[in-house]
């Protein structure tokens, strides 16, 4: 799919992914892309890209991006308002 029709959280979350996949340490990689978002990131921001990654269907983010987000989701979610 077309940059442009993507969720502007999921281009966003790539472009970090980039940035630090070409870390030699990936455990290292994996914190800084989840220490970048939960840093710069709002909660509502947080929120609706959990939303996103809790879609199955879900398949533009990067695999880095998301190996991230499950190995530090407890950090990321932190904090997060309720469901609407």
């Amino acid at each position: 799919m077309s940059e442009h029709h993507t969720p502007n959280l999921i281009v966003m979350a790539n472009r970090i992914g980039q940035f630090f996949e070409s870390m030699p340490d990936r455990p290292e990689a994996l914190m800084g892309i989840a220490n970048h978002i939960r840093k710069f990131w709002e909660p509502r921001m947080r929120a609706e890209f959990q939303r996103l990654m809790d879609d199955p269907g879900q398949t533009e983010v990067r695999d880095i991006v998301r190996q991230a987000w499950n190995a530090h989701r407890a950090l990321l979610c932190e904090a997060l308002p309720a469901p609407v």
